[in-house]
């Protein structure tokens, strides 16, 4: 990462993918316009005919294709971190309207926020970028800096588009008014816990219902597609690049399907496979997670005179194992006013959060987290560093309600969750004796068990596009072979493996020159490798 800030929201952004989809019944209300308008909207998302050259939108949806856009800084205010880089880097603000709902473009319309650093080489300009930084929930309008820096040379041809996507950041927003800003939690170590968490997503799923039902359906991957392209035709351009982290891997992806002949460069860092999106995001990424944190406890072990967590891994993970079993009793950390009550639901999402970096940096911060937790549960005084009690106040207090109410309301949207909590609690047993601290937590229970069902089917991949893919082989979120899928099911696509790293997001985040070159080689010429290319973990 370049900035404190681009770091902590990557590695939230991370959490939020791995862990993790409003809808109400489809609608049968709507007016004979609209139901056609609709009807029109799905055969040029399908592809049905040509694509004129100009790529004309749907119909009834010229209005907001054609708008005018009005550029001003994107400073809010004096505090305003973001817009303050924004306008350091020269970028510009603006709002985009959107239908809620793209079959009825007369209807109730919302605004995506956007900022774009423009291109600066106008006689090689390629166009836009569009950025989306993972989630889903994650905001990526700040993003722009730090690509642009990442881009070299290659970034004075593209206007660099970063985007707040509905209902998400400066965008129209969503809140359920939730008593926690996440509804990633562990089962815990028993029974007990786990009936806790089905008692809280029932909950947490009604809150959204009682405060934004007549939203809810249309917060949604599709959705957030079909805004891409409303941008696209505002911004007046033929086509788009795209690069996407994480979940945004599945949102370009899903453009890709629902937008032929309308992308130009597509780069997807950390890919999802497709058939592997649901609202259990997490579950078969047990065993990478698992050696993220066995790597991890190798690092704090050379430095036990540092963080006291033992000499070995082994002791390392014992006191991690110690401190899980403790906390189903509660722990308390921190002095008040920053005093927190955790367990052991909290607790493993604590260190899931912590082991998708393996830079030096990141595995600090864990192991000072570590630290503080060893110590309350062995029942000494513990005292957080500002860092950490910020985020424990936008985990498991309503601080950052508005991230996890927009994120589970689009993973509960994008395809449908079991419902009975029974199953929950089985596939967790199975899962707990070769996985016990990751096995819980990805397999457990989530609001979507209590959602309305999905207003439409899940995107599927029936088309090839040309992407180039990165990959991490030890991402403990997206995990490597979801990459390999996607890699398998766009035959025109390359990849990009990076190995050894335990790390999700590399293209500019990581600092690793290998994938940094070649991204920007396929930025400036367009021009896929001629094959899959292999880089390797730099020393730190």
């Amino acid at each position: 990462m370049t900035s404190t800030s681009a770091a902590a929201r990557r590695t939230s952004v991370g959490l939020a993918l791995a862990a993790c989809f409003t809808a109400t019944p489809a609608l049968a209300s709507a007016a004979t316009p609209a139901l056609a308008s609709a009807a029109t909207t799905r055969a040029v998302e399908r592809g049905a005919g040509t694509i004129a050259p100009a790529a004309a939108p749907a119909a009834g949806l010229g209005r907001f294709h054609d708008q005018r856009l009005d550029w001003r800084s994107c400073v809010l205010g004096p505090g305003d971190e973001t817009g303050h880089a924004l306008a350091k880097a020269g970028a510009r603000c603006a709002d985009v309207t959107v239908p809620l709902d793209h079959s009825d473009p007369g209807g109730r319309t919302i605004t995506v926020a956007i900022s774009r650093i423009k291109a600066t080489d106008t006689r090689h300009r390629v166009g836009p970028l569009l950025l989306n930084g993972g989630g889903p929930g994650g905001t990526s309008l700040g993003d722009a800096p730090d690509i642009h820096k990442a881009m070299k040379d290659v970034a004075a041809r593209y206007d660099i588009i970063g985007v707040d996507p509905r209902f998400v950041g400066r965008s129209t927003p969503l809140d359920c008014a939730w008593p926690v800003s996440s509804a990633i939690f562990s089962a815990g170590v028993g029974r007990a816990g786990f009936d806790r968490q089905v008692a809280l997503h029932k909950d947490l799923a009604a809150k959204c219902r009682a405060t934004n039902k007549s939203v809810l359906p249309f917060v949604t991957t599709r959705d957030t597609a079909r805004d891409m392209d409303v941008i696209r035709g505002a911004l007046g351009e033929r086509k788009i690049s795209y690069l996407g982290y994480s979940y945004g891997t599945y949102l370009g992806t899903v453009y890709t399907q629902m937008f032929p002949g309308r992308y130009d460069r597509v780069v997807l860092d950390g890919a999802l496979d497709p058939r592997r999106y649901t609202p259990r995001l997490l579950r078969g990424t047990e065993a990478e997670n698992d050696q993220a944190l066995s790597d991890w406890a190798r690092w704090a072990a050379r430095r036990h005179d540092t963080y006291g967590l033992g000499r070995t891994r082994a002791q390392v993970l014992a006191a991690v194992d110690r401190t899980i079993a403790a906390s189903a009793r509660g722990l308390t950390v921190g002095t008040a006013p920053d005093a927190f009550r955790l367990d052991d639901t909290t607790v493993p999402t604590l260190l899931a959060m912590g082991i998708a970096d393996d830079t030096d940096d990141a595995r600090a911060t864990l192991g000072e987290q570590v630290s503080v937790l060893v110590r309350a549960a062995e029942g000494r005084p513990t005292r957080l560093s500002p860092e950490f009690a910020e985020a424990l106040r936008g985990y498991i207090t309503g601080k950052e309600s508005h991230y996890g109410s927009v994120q589970t309301a689009i993973l509960c949207g994008d395809a449908a969750a079991p419902r009975d909590p029974e199953r929950y609690w089985r596939d967790i047993q199975r899962s707990r004796a070769a996985h016990p601290v990751m096995g819980p937590l990805a397999n457990n229970i989530n609001p979507c068990a209590f959602w309305d069902p999905p207003r439409e089917e899940p995107t599927q991949v029936r088309r090839d596009a040309p992407a180039l893919l990165v990959g991490a082989t030890g991402d403990p979120r997206s995990d490597y072979q979801g990459t390999v899928a996607l890699h398998g099911m766009l035959p025109s696509s390359k990849l990009i493996t990076l190995k050894g790293a335990n790390r999700h997001g590399i293209y500019g985040y990581y600092g690793n020159a290998c994938v940094d070159a070649r991204v920007n080689a396929y930025l400036d010429s367009g021009k896929l490798p001629g094959k899959d290319l292999t880089c390797v973990k730099e020393d730190g």
